[in-house]
């Protein structure tokens, strides 16, 4: 990932920097009002910081991207495989409306122009997939969870079912999250991704020095991804590991629940 061409708090895909017609972006910790463990750029509403902070913060980022705070969408989020698509009806709802429809959802795609929709993450990996053809974005959060339900297919069926997408002119990036040596798992997550028809080797390998297994998350989605009919070289990995890089990101695995969360999204702008 590069830094943002005028904001240095956000990181941009090479990729997906090449189109005029998307901006986009995954926040760091830096920028914000926030203190303590949400110092300082926390995005997040439902990881216990105080939400004027929270707010002040999305302002921030609103003002980043020329927009109205309320043309922030972000769902949410419950570790599941729910999608909400932000069209026009959508929008046309009032706000608790909009809520309830956000709520227990786990990604999300529109053709909307001037709507920042968007995933918060703190570990698990943020997917972002663009169709520049129909000018279609999608923001995904995939945990262990989500990748075992195959958000990432779902998503990419969507797309193809509601905007005419062709797979193959997907672009699609994987954003900073928690790399495979610092995500260490039990037998009963190695389980469900087996029972996923996941090839445990492929996607992992046994520490014998800690007895434990660590799951390579990027790869997992990167197989969901190419299976969907998005080449492999039309996927970009950050390749930026969450939980080491105190200095730059949020991560619950290494600060605790109660930390603050990063978004990953875009805005369709022409």
């Amino acid at each position: 990932m590069i830094d943002h061409k005028r904001y240095s708090n956000l990181l941009q895909f090479e990729s997906l920097n090449a189109y005029d017609s998307l901006l986009h972006f995954s926040t760091t910790i830096d920028g914000g009002v926030s203190t303590g463990n949400y110092a300082s750029f926390n995005l997040g509403l439902y990881s216990g910081d105080d939400v004027d902070n929270v707010i002040e913060n999305r302002r921030q980022l609103a003002s980043m991207l020329n927009l109205p705070s309320e043309n922030l969408i972000f769902p949410y989020q419950t570790h599941g495989d729910g999608v909400c698509v932000i069209d026009r009806e959508f929008l046309s709802k009032n706000k608790d409306e909009q809520a309830k429809l956000l709520h227990g959802v786990d990604a999300v795609i529109t053709d909307q122009k001037n709507i920042c929709i968007g995933v918060g993450t703190a570990d698990c990996v943020p997917i972002l997939i663009y169709d520049p053809v129909h000018k279609v974005l999608a923001a995904i959060h995939a945990g262990w969870r989500g990748t075992v339900a195959k958000l990432a297919s779902k998503v990419v069926a969507i797309m193809k079912t509601t905007y005419n997408s062709d797979p193959a002119k997907l672009i699609a990036g994987i954003a900073p999250s928690i790399s495979p040596d610092h995500f260490e798992v039990g037998n009963e997550v190695v389980d469900e991704f087996a029972k996923a028809g996941f090839l445990i080797d492929d996607i992992g390998y046994y520490d014998f020095n800690t007895t434990k297994f660590h799951v390579d998350l990027w790869f997992a989605n990167e197989l969901l991804l190419t299976q969907s009919g998005i080449p492999f070289e039309s996927i970009e990995v950050a390749g930026m590991c969450t939980y080491a890089h105190g200095d730059q990101f949020f991560s619950a695995r290494r600060q605790g629940i109660h930390s603050g969360r990063l978004i990953t999204g875009g805005v369709v702008i022409g």
